[in-house]
C-alpha cells in the first residue's frame, strides 16, 4: 500500500528526489483525477440533523443567533458547515499523505497575525478543528470555498474556476520550492510584510497591492489599546468591558451552573502550566480586571468565549485575552488515532504546528466544566472577508494566490513537502480535478443551503431574527 511506503520514509535517510518519487506513487493508489470526483455512496446524512447534533453540545441560547448568521447567504452557510463537508470528504477518495489539517479551511480563515518579535505576517488563523490528517481534506475545503466565494460576488463558473487554479497552482509551484528547503529554514520560513509586497510588486494588480497595503494598516492599529476604546468603557470602578448581551455579557454564574470565579481561578491555574516560565513571568505582571462572555464567528457561535481585560502599569498598558472552549475536532471521527491531554492542547499543538510563529500568549486548560485554548484578542490581528470592504472581484485572483501559498506553508511545515510536491507534480491535473470538485461542491452546498432555510421556515431548527 502506498500508506505504507508513505510511513516507511520516517526511519530512513532519503533525498529529496526520492521523496518525491515516493509522493508519485501514492497516485496509484489514489489518482490525482480521483480527487475531483464527488459522489456520494448510498444514503447522506441529512446536514440539517448534523447540525441540531452539533446544537446539542452548545450553549442553547446561542444556537439561533448561529443558525442565523449561516442563514445570511451560501457561503456564510458553507463557513458553518465544516462538519457537514467532513462527512462527505470521508466517503470519497483521498491520498493517505499526512499533514496538520486546519480542518475548517476557507478563504475567510486566511488573515494577519503578529510574530513574537512584532513582525506581521499571512497565514491561515483558525485552528477550532485542526488535526493531522490526509492533505487534500483542506485543498478540498479551500478549493469549493473558493468557488462559492465567487458565486457569491456575483461570477459565473469560469471566473471560479480562474480562482481555484491560482489557489492549487501557487500551492503546487511553493511546495517544490519547499521541499529542498534545508529544514531549520523552513521553520523560519514566514509569508512576511516585505515577502508580501515584493510578490504583489512583482505578480500582483495595482488594485491588489493598494488593497493589501490597507488590510496591514488595519492590522498594524489593531491592537490592545486599539480594542480599548472599543469594547470597553469608563465606570466609577474604573475601566470595565462594555456589557451588550447577548452578544457580550458578564455572567454570575455558567451554562451548567458553575460559579464563574470559582471557575475562572482554576482554569486560569490550568492555563499557567500550559505556558513556557518566560511567558508566565510576563503574563504575571498584568492584573485581572474584567471578564464577560462574547459571541465570536459563524460556526463557532454556541460553544463558550470570553475576553479577559488585564492592566500592566496602569489603562494605558492593558492586555486583552481571549478565553475559547475547544471540543472535538469534526474531523476526528475520520482521523481517530490522535492522541491529546485536551481539546485546548490539539488546537494548540495544531497552531503550534502551521503557524510556526504563534501568539505569545497562546496556551491551554481546563476547568470542571470545559477544556478551551487562550491567546490575545487583538495582536496586529487582521482578518479577510469576501465581499462589502472585503476581497472584490479585482483583488480575488491575486489574493488566491496568497492562500494557496500560505496552505502550502503550513502544510509543508507540519508534513513532508518533497512527498506533497511529488504527489502534486508540476502539470495541472490536480488543478482540473479540483476545480471539477469545487464545482460539484458548491452545487451540493446550494441544495444544502436551501433545505436549511426550509427547515428554519418550517420550525424545524431555531433561528434568531437578526444578528450584529
Amino acid at each position: 500500500m502506498a500508506s505504507d511506503l508513505y510511513q516507511s520514509f520516517l526511519s530512513k535517510n532519503l533525498s529529496p528526489k526520492e521523496r518525491q518519487e515516493l509522493g508519485k506513487s501514492v497516485r496509484k493508489e489514489v489518482s490525482r483525477t480521483s480527487i475531483g470526483d464527488f459522489k456520494i455512496k448510498g444514503k447522506r446524512q441529512d446536514p440539517i440533523d448534523i447540525l441540531i447534533s452539533q446544537g446539542k453540545t452548545r450553549i442553547p441560547e446561542y444556537v439561533p443567533i448561529r443558525h442565523a448568521r449561516m442563514a445570511v447567504d451560501p457561503f456564510a452557510f458553507f463557513r458553518g458547515g465544516a462538519a457537514m463537508m467532513a462527512k462527505d470528504l470521508a466517503g470519497i477518495p483521498s491520498p493517505p499523505i499526512s499533514v496538520q489539517l486546519c480542518g475548517d479551511m476557507h478563504v475567510s480563515n486566511f488573515g494577519f497575525f503578529s510574530t513574537s518579535e512584532h513582525q506581521l505576517v499571512f497565514g491561515i488563523n483558525d485552528f477550532d478543528e485542526t488535526l493531522p490528517g490526509n492533505f487534500d481534506w483542506d485543498l478540498k475545503r479551500l478549493t469549493a470555498s473558493a468557488m462559492i466565494a465567487a458565486q457569491q460576488l456575483g461570477q459565473d463558473q469560469a471566473y471560479g474556476e480562474m480562482i481555484v487554479r491560482n489557489i492549487v497552482r501557487i500551492y503546487r509551484n511553493q511546495l517544490h520550492i519547499y521541499s529542498t528547503l534545508p529544514y531549520v529554514d523552513l521553520k523560519r520560513t514566514y509569508i512576511d510584510e516585505k515577502v508580501l509586497k515584493s510578490a504583489t510588486l512583482q505578480y500582483g494588480d495595482p488594485v491588489s497591492q493598494k488593497y493589501l497595503q490597507k488590510l496591514l494598516d488595519k492590522a498594524r492599529k489593531n491592537n490592545n489599546s486599539g480594542v480599548l476604546g472599543k469594547l470597553t468603557e469608563v465606570t466609577s470602578a474604573g475601566i470595565r468591558l462594555i456589557n451588550n448581551p447577548p452578544f457580550v455579557e458578564h455572567l454570575e454564574r455558567s451554562y451548567h451552573g458553575g460559579k464563574i470565579s470559582e471557575l475562572n481561578d482554576e482554569g486560569v491555574n490550568s492555563y499557567i502550566k500550559s505556558l513556557s516560565p518566560d511567558r508566565v513571568n510576563l503574563l504575571l505582571r498584568y492584573k485581572w480586571i474584567d471578564w464577560a462572555r462574547k459571541i465570536v464567528g459563524v460556526g463557532s457561535v454556541g460553544t463558550s468565549c470570553s475576553v479577559i481585560y488585564l492592566e500592566g502599569h496602569d489603562v494605558n498598558d492593558p492586555l486583552f485575552l481571549q478565553a475559547k472552549q475547544a471540543q472535538p475536532s469534526v474531523l476526528a471521527p475520520f482521523f481517530p488515532n490522535t492522541q491529546f491531554g485536551s481539546e485546548g492542547e490539539r488546537v494548540v499543538h495544531g497552531q503550534c504546528l502551521i503557524q510556526g510563529a504563534p501568539d505569545l500568549f497562546l496556551g491551554f486548560g481546563k476547568t470542571s466544566e470545559q477544556e478551551f485554548y487562550i491567546r490575545q484578542l487583538r495582536d496586529m490581528k487582521g482578518g479577510i472577508s469576501v465581499g462589502g470592504d472585503g476581497i472584490n472581484t479585482e483583488v480575488f485572483p491575486d489574493f488566491a494566490k496568497l492562500f494557496g501559498w500560505a496552505l502550502a506553508n503550513a502544510h509543508a511545515r507540519s508534513g513532508d513537502p518533497a512527498v506533497l510536491a511529488g504527489y502534486c507534480g508540476r502539470g495541472e491535473a490536480l488543478d482540473d480535478a479540483l476545480v471539477k470538485f469545487s464545482i460539484a461542491y458548491s452545487k451540493q452546498n446550494e441544495v444544502d443551503y436551501d433545505t436549511f432555510l426550509r427547515s428554519i421556515k418550517s420550525g424545524k431548527i431555531s433561528c434568531a431574527k437578526e444578528t450584529f
